[in-house]
């Protein structure tokens, strides 16, 4: 691994977990986007279970289907399907062409919360392949100095 790709790395670890800070305060500052509370009719609501094979863990998704003015929507950042019995009628918040369970779904899902996501995790994760790469470089440092050193001793 060459000395460039390592620090090229670590410039992009920083850039990003520099990032963090103030992309989580302009969505923050960011006001909260254009919505209007309707009233939709639940259509279906379905959860699937997944299970992790390796931790056996568990994890549910929730489809939840509503009907409004005649069109079906997916509801959007729902937390449960109890809570929409199927016929009943319930509040749903009306975003752009969305439909979304509550707030905080329309605010996760503007460009600059997906931005601070981006660096959240981006920053996190080449933190990660930065340290994998920067343990790989000294190695081989070490093994050439090693090679070199042995080589010498031979002649």
């Amino acid at each position: 691994m060459k000395k460039q790709v390592v620090i090229a790395l670590w410039v992009v670890c920083i850039l990003l977990l520099v990032g963090i800070a103030p992309t989580r305060i302009a969505m923050d500052k960011a006001a909260t986007p254009d919505y209007k509370e309707v009233k939709a009719t639940v259509m279906s609501a379905e959860t699937t279970q997944v299970v992790n094979k390796k931790t056996g863990s568990r994890t549910n998704f929730y489809d939840v289907k509503v009907s409004y003015e005649g069109k079906v929507y997916d509801l959007i950042n729902v937390h449960d399907a109890y809570s929409y019995v199927e016929g009943r009628e319930v509040t749903a918040l009306l975003s752009g062409d969305k439909l979304y369970a509550n707030v905080e779904g329309i605010q996760t899902n503007t460009p600059m919360a997906k931005a601070y996501f981006v660096c959240l995790i981006g920053g996190f994760v080449m933190l990660m392949v930065a340290l994998m790469a920067q343990s790989k470089y000294s190695q081989q440092k070490k093994a050439a100095k090693a090679a070199a050193a042995a080589e010498e001793m031979n002649q």
